[in-house]
């Protein structure tokens, strides 16, 4: 397919980059997706109420900026390679302690430090895969590094499907560490991004506040953009499996209901793909907006489906429209930030963005209950809401698409 001509142009350790960057977003996407396979079991065993054990998947998007900012500044002081391999194992040892947590505070609290260095993962896997590679390849290459997590999403679900019946919630957690072997593959075959090795020595003179000096606006636009855009992908994900388990009455391990979500990241890694290639022919801005609004048609056929088929049907598109706008984000973040603060702000507007979406997931239950407990209701109107927001913002916003890295 011509789509995927532009990967051609990549070298072989420009393919190792890429590769590395899509597999840490597709493990760290399996470790936060973990949970929302079983909020149900982790409030059985805590004898807590179900919004209690919601409030791992809050503290968890709640503490991902300050991991984007920590590891963000060390990436551009001392490099993106050294510092995504600490944050890898840094996650992984995290998310294997979850399984030993004797209550919910510690379990809460082992969530809240999962965040932290989860939030670093995204913002360095950018930077070091698109400054590593031809500009006219970012669009696509975007859309196949955003496509990691629904494919963290996938491999969750397989592995709950699969294995949650014999191993347990804590178990699923334990597999969870197998991230930390990603850093062999990293420091065997990943090199230093040449955009950041070229300017080094700028950077390592220039504080934070001379680096961003006229470019606040900019960050504050970027954590608007990227808060619409978290409670678009999070509020048509994190509480579909519940939707399964309370709505449609799929037991937890059941094969429809992997099925379904199956669906979901088939839709959300096709349309990342596809958009993101889309994006370096009809531009950033107009990519995103076609995508997002293209989700409101869907979602009949996402909650209402009424059989297996349509419900089927209906989780694809969703994910394909809604994964389809994330497919431009990492280029599109990347190209509008500057030079000496692309391993910073990327990774800080994305989870300063989490962190005002933290509450998405809280805020569908509410409506749900406020609706008598109408999970389809409140998951269908939220993405509907948000899906006119978020066009509006791209509509409002820059573009910079195929800008040159390191000449700013």
């Amino acid at each position: 397919m011509r789509l995927f001509e532009p990967l051609r142009e990549l070298n072989s350790t420009q393919r190792h980059t890429v590769l590395a960057s899509f597999l840490g977003w597709t493990l760290d996407a399996f470790d936060y997706f973990l949970l929302t396979f079983v909020i149900v079991a982790v409030s059985k065993e805590f004898h807590a109420d179900k919004a209690q054990v919601l409030y791992g998947l809050f503290l968890t998007l709640a503490a991902r900026p300050l991991g984007a900012f920590l590891f963000g500044r060390l990436a551009d002081r001392y490099g993106r390679r050294p510092v995504l391999m600490i944050d890898v194992v840094l996650f992984s040892l995290f998310e294997l302690a979850t399984a030993f947590a004797p209550t919910l505070t510690v379990f809460l609290a082992l969530r809240f430090l999962f965040g932290v260095a989860m939030g670093g993962e995204w913002g360095l896997g950018a930077s070091l895969a698109m400054e590593s590679i031809p500009a006219r390849t970012r669009g696509l290459v975007s859309g196949l590094l955003q496509s990691g997590y629904p494919c963290g999403f996938f491999l969750g679900a397989l592995v709950n499907w699969l294995l949650v019946d014999h191993i347990g919630w804590r178990g699923l957690f334990i597999v969870g560490a197998a991230p930390a072997l990603l850093v062999v593959y990293i420091r065997a075959s990943v090199p230093e991004s040449p955009v950041w090795e070229a300017g080094r020595g700028e950077r390592a003179r220039r504080g934070l506040f001379e680096q961003m000096r006229g470019h606040w606006k900019l960050a504050f636009y970027l954590t608007l953009l990227m808060a619409a855009f978290n409670m678009f992908s999070h509020g048509s994900q994190d509480l579909y499996h519940t939707f399964e388990e309370e709505v449609l009455h799929l037991p937890t391990g059941s094969g429809a209901a992997f099925l379904l979500v199956a669906m979901l990241n088939l839709g959300a890694m096709f349309g990342g793909l596809f958009f993101g290639g889309l994006s370096e022919r009809y531009g950033r801005r107009r990519t995103m907006m076609t995508a997002a609004l293209l989700a409101i048609p869907v979602i009949p056929l996402w909650m209402y489906g009424g059989s297996m088929l349509w419900l089927s049907v209906g989780a694809f598109l969703i994910q394909v429209m809604v994964q389809g706008a994330w497919g431009v984000v990492p280029t599109h973040l990347n190209e509008l930030s500057p030079d000496a603060v692309r391993g910073t702000l990327p990774g800080v507007a994305y989870q300063l963005g989490n962190l005002l979406a933290a509450y998405t997931a809280n805020a569908q239950n509410l409506i749900a209950e406020w609706r008598g407990g109408d999970l389809a209701f409140a998951m269908g109107a939220w993405i509907a809401g948000i899906a006119l927001i978020l066009a509006l913002l791209v509509w409002l916003g820059p573009e910079k698409h195929g800008v040159g890295f390191g000449e700013r």
